[in-house]
């Protein structure tokens, strides 16, 4: 790769890692964003193992900010289906190979991008749906699955929290809460894959100033951007990212 190339593919992993900073600051749906940039540039599986400690960093920013916000009862309540779901992504991307790997991404990125739409769309099948007894245990794990897969599980567990009726600050709150400790509970399961590297850790040196600028940056377009427009760019974006990665 020439000059111009390395600065073209640093310029993407910045922004990768800006979309990082900037889903912490609550703009959620922006994570899709950065899990095809990075799976795009690196590889499907590198890329998870690559993200880890970017968004570790991005929740020890996010976490203090909102201590008063929300609590760790309703963690305590997901993390077991949470935990299943992470083993069975663990199983699944300890064999499968990186083209398969890229389209299971794939595949999740439009699944978290089709749970999102749906609420809009069609807000009182969405609300029987979500009432029922079994969706905690759903969100649990395909939270689980998708955040070891993809490390996609935002829109999932913030529909969860949503359909509780959890005000937004709280809901915020107890995302931070939650992130922060099921994205240390991977460390391990990823440097058991050897997803995460002497050499990835360098990469993530490289990159970390673009998840700090995400952050501050996040808390100045969350007063400046209109939030619903914000959101359905962010739709129509993940929806081609998603289909690039499962079928492209």
């Amino acid at each position: 790769m020439d000059g111009g190339g390395m600065s073209v593919f640093y310029l993407m992993a910045l922004l990768a890692a800006f979309c990082i900073g900037l889903s912490k600051s609550g703009f959620s749906g922006i994570s899709m964003v950065s899990v095809f940039l990075l799976a795009d540039l690196y590889g499907a599986k590198a890329s998870v193992g690559l993200a880890l400690p970017l968004l570790i960093a991005a929740d020890l920013m996010a976490y203090p900010a909102f201590l008063k916000h929300g609590s760790w009862r309703p963690v305590w309540r997901l993390l077991g289906p949470t935990l299943a779901g992470l083993a069975i992504g663990w199983w699944m991307l300890g064999w499968i190979p990186d083209a398969m790997a890229r389209r299971v991404i794939g595949a999740c990125v439009l699944l978290m991008v089709a749970l999102q739409v749906s609420r809009r769309w069609h807000p009182e099948v969405f609300d029987r749906w979500v009432a029922s007894q079994g969706f905690g245990l759903g969100a649990g794990v395909l939270g689980g699955f998708a955040t070891m897969l993809a490390n996609a599980a935002g829109p999932v567990i913030q529909l969860y929290l949503t359909a509780r009726k959890v005000p937004k600050m709280e809901l915020i709150g107890i995302g931070a809460r939650f992130f922060l400790l099921i994205n240390l509970v991977k460390v391990p399961l990823n440097a058991r894959l050897a997803l995460i590297t002497r050499e990835s850790l360098w990469e993530n040196a490289l990159l970390l100033p673009g998840v700090v600028l995400g952050i501050f940056g996040g808390k100045w377009m969350i007063r400046h951007v209109p939030q619903a427009a914000f959101e359905w760019m962010i739709v129509v974006f993940s929806t081609l990212a998603g289909m690039r990665l499962l079928f492209w």
